[in-house]
C-alpha cells in the first residue's frame, strides 16, 4: 500500500474543487436541488467514495493535511456569534430551552436503542451505546474521547473503530436527511418564512442578484473576526482553570455574541458587519470548506470489517431520529416555518455533528427564506449544552452496565 499525503495547500484545491462538484450537483440534478442537500455533503460524499475505489483498485491511500480544516470551523462560528442580535437571542430564550430538554430526553432515548438493537444482536451492550449518543450526538470527538474508557474498562477493543464508523456515517445520514424533512415539513404545512426579504445568517438566497459585497464590508469583516477570535481565545484561557473545557469555537462563538451587541452601540460610526452580505459569504465559505474536508477525507476502507451490525445499529438510529423530529421536535417548536429549519439542524445534530446542522439549515433558508431564530438556537444546543449532558448520560448508562 502506497500513501500519498496533500500538503495544505493541495487540501485547500481538493476541497474547492469538492465544493464545485457539489454544487454542479445540487445545480443540476433535481433531487438535490428539491430536497436541500447542501452542496459540500454531495460534493463531499461522491469524492470520499471515489477515493475508496482508488484505494481498493491501486492499494493508494490518499491522505490530507486537515490543519486549516479546524481554523475554518472556528471562523464560522465566530460570524454565527457576530451576526447573533440580543433582540433574536431573547426570542430564542423559550425556544432554547425547549430545544434542550428535547435534545436532553432524545439522548437518553438513542441510548436505549442502541443498547436494545446490540442486545438483540447478541453484541457487548456497551457496544450500543457507542453508536447511540457517545457518536451520534457527539460526534467523532465524543466517540474518540471516551474510546479508552470503553476499551480499557469494558473490554471493547475496537471501541475507536466503532466510535469513528458510526460517527461518519452518522455525518453523512444526518447531511443528506435533514434538507429533505424540512421541504416535506414546510410543503406539508404550507409554511413560509416571515419576511421574505430578511437576509440570511449564512450564504445569500439562491433567488437574490446584485448583492453588495464590496472592498471596505469584506475588509471589515475579517478584521472584526480576527478581533473576535482572539477574545474568544483569551475567554477559554480565562475559563479552562475553572475546571469548564469547551471546544475552542464555542469561546468564539460567545465572544462574537458578546461584541456584537456591545461594540456597535460605542462605536457607533463604525461599519459593523453584523448581518452584511460579506460577512454571510465569509461564513458559508468556511462552512463549506470545513465539510468539503471532513467528508473527502473519510477513509470508508477501514470500516468494512464494522459494516454490518453499524448498518443495522444506525438504521434504527436514522429512523428514530426522524421519527422524533417529525412528531415530537416540530409540534414542540411550534409547527412555523422557525420549527421546520430547527428540524433540519436537529437530525444534522442526533446524527453527525453541529456543522451539519449548520449546512442542512443554509441549505434549508437559501431556498425557502432566512430563520435567524434557528441559526441561534440550534448551535447553542448542539456545541454546547448537548456536550455537557451528554458526557453525564454516557456517564450514567455506563454505571447502569457495571
Amino acid at each position: 500500500m502506497e500513501i500519498y499525503q496533500f500538503s495544505q495547500r493541495q487540501t485547500i484545491i481538493m476541497a474547492i474543487l469538492v465544493l464545485y462538484l457539489g454544487k454542479y450537483l445540487t445545480k443540476n440534478i433535481k433531487f438535490l436541488q428539491d430536497y436541500n442537500i447542501p452542496d459540500a455533503v454531495a460534493g463531499g460524499v461522491l469524492a470520499s467514495l471515489f477515493f475508496g475505489l482508488f484505494f481498493a483498485v491501486f492499494k493508494w491511500q490518499i491522505e490530507f493535511t486537515l490543519n486549516v480544516r479546524d481554523a475554518l470551523l472556528i471562523v464560522f462560528f465566530t460570524t454565527i456569534g457576530l451576526s447573533s442580535k440580543l433582540k433574536t437571542l431573547l426570542q430564542g430564550g423559550k425556544p432554547l430551552l425547549i430545544l434542550l430538554i428535547t435534545a436532553v430526553v432524545y439522548l437518553i432515548l438513542q441510548n436505549l436503542a442502541g443498547l436494545g438493537v446490540a442486545k438483540v444482536m447478541g453484541l457487548d451492550l456497551p457496544i450500543g451505546l457507542i453508536a447511540g449518543s457517545v457518536s451520534l450526538s457527539g460526534g467523532h470527538g465524543t466517540a474518540i474521547a471516551w474510546a479508552s474508557i470503553f476499551r480499557d474498562n469494558y473490554g471493547i477493543a475496537k471501541a475507536s473503530e466503532i466510535g469513528v464508523a458510526s460517527a461518519t456515517f452518522g455525518l453523512v445520514l444526518g447531511g443528506i436527511i435533514g434538507g429533505p424533512v424540512a421541504k416535506w415539513l414546510i410543503t406539508r404545512n404550507r409554511l413560509r418564512a416571515n419576511n421574505q426579504d430578511q437576509d440570511l445568517t449564512v450564504g445569500i438566497k439562491q433567488s437574490q442578484r446584485n448583492v453588495n459585497i464590496d472592498y471596505n464590508t469584506m475588509l471589515h469583516s475579517i478584521l472584526v473576526i480576527g478581533l473576535t477570535i482572539g477574545l474568544g481565545n483569551q475567554i477559554n484561557y480565562w475559563v479552562t482553570p475553572l475546571g469548564l473545557k469547551l471546544p475552542d469555537f464555542v469561546p468564539c462563538l460567545l465572544a462574537g455574541i458578546i461584541l456584537t451587541n456591545t461594540v456597535p452601540l460605542v462605536l457607533k460610526r463604525f461599519p459593523w458587519p453584523a448581518n452584511t452580505p460579506s460577512l454571510a459569504l465569509i461564513s458559508d465559505v468556511s462552512l463549506g470548506l470545513f465539510l468539503s474536508m471532513s467528508l473527502m477525507s473519510l477513509q470508508l476502507w477501514t470500516l468494512i470489517d464494522l459494516a454490518g451490525p453499524i448498518a443495522i445499529l444506525l438504521l434504527v438510529q436514522f429512523s428514530l431520529s426522524i421519527i422524533y423530529t417529525v412528531l415530537l421536535v416540530f409540534p414542540v417548536m411550534g409547527k412555523n416555518y422557525h420549527a421546520s429549519v430547527v428540524c433540519a439542524g436537529y437530525l444534522g445534530l442526533t446524527l453527525g455533528a453541529t456543522p451539519t446542522a449548520i449546512a442542512n439549515m443554509t441549505a434549508v433558508t437559501e431556498h425557502f427564506g432566512a430563520s435567524p431564530q434557528a441559526f441561534i438556537i440550534v448551535p447553542l444546543v448542539g456545541a454546547f449544552f448537548i456536550d455537557l449532558s451528554n458526557a453525564f448520560i454516557i456517564q450514567q448508562f455506563l454505571n447502569f452496565l457495571t
